[in-house]
């Protein structure tokens, strides 16, 4: 196996790999997809929502703001705590949610949440966990695409972007790291 760096940035990697075969290009995709754990906020309270959205909606779209994921420190059973407080007239971003650990936090601050009118409130919590794409999208750290190259079923070019939780380098570092430890389960099943 040959593996070729083509575009290296935090954002996002091409990279193009030698002698594998369809089964083993498509599992890597479908770990780095699926199986990558990410923080995302998963559950929501209202204290007062004096907005014309209802608590599910808002709750929808604060569950599919990009948390950032550290590389390690961090497993399933942490949670982290996210406050919002915002009054109208005013749009709030995802800058606005607070949290308790100064590492997990929004990726990106500049998505709108909600716009509020005048007098309009919005008080909340949200728990942020560590969760797979197996369970929900919102866990989903980046996009995996992969091609044949030209016409190969040797060859392969795959693209991996982020969507903010961590570097696209780090979601291909613990893709391998789970494609390894499933493997190793897999083995020890065996005997």
């Amino acid at each position: 196996m040959q593996i070729t760096y083509i575009e290296n940035t935090p954002f996002a990697v091409k990279f193009e790999i030698k002698g594998v075969t369809y089964t083993f290009a498509n599992a890597l995709r479908r770990i780095m997809i699926n199986s990558v754990p990410a923080f995302a906020i998963d559950s929501v309270t209202f204290y007062k929502n004096t907005s014309a959205m209802f608590d599910e909606y808002i709750a929808h779209r604060i569950g599919l703001v990009p948390i950032l994921t550290p590389t390690s420190g961090y497993d399933e059973k942490d949670e982290i705590l996210f406050t919002l407080e915002a009054e109208g007239p005013k749009t709030v971003y995802s800058g606005e949610l607070k949290s308790t650990d100064k590492k997990v936090r929004v990726a990106n601050e500049k998505i709108p949440i909600i716009k509020l009118a005048e007098g309009q409130e919005i008080r909340l919590e949200g728990k942020a966990v560590m969760g797979t794409a197996a369970k929900s999208a919102k866990f989903q750290p980046g996009f995996v695409t992969y091609k044949s190259k030209d016409g190969s079923s040797e060859d392969f070019e795959f693209y991996v972007e982020t969507f903010g939780q961590m570097a696209a380098n780090d979601i291909i570092r613990k893709g391998l790291d789970v494609l390894s430890d499933q493997l190793k389960a897999f083995e020890k099943a065996l005997k």
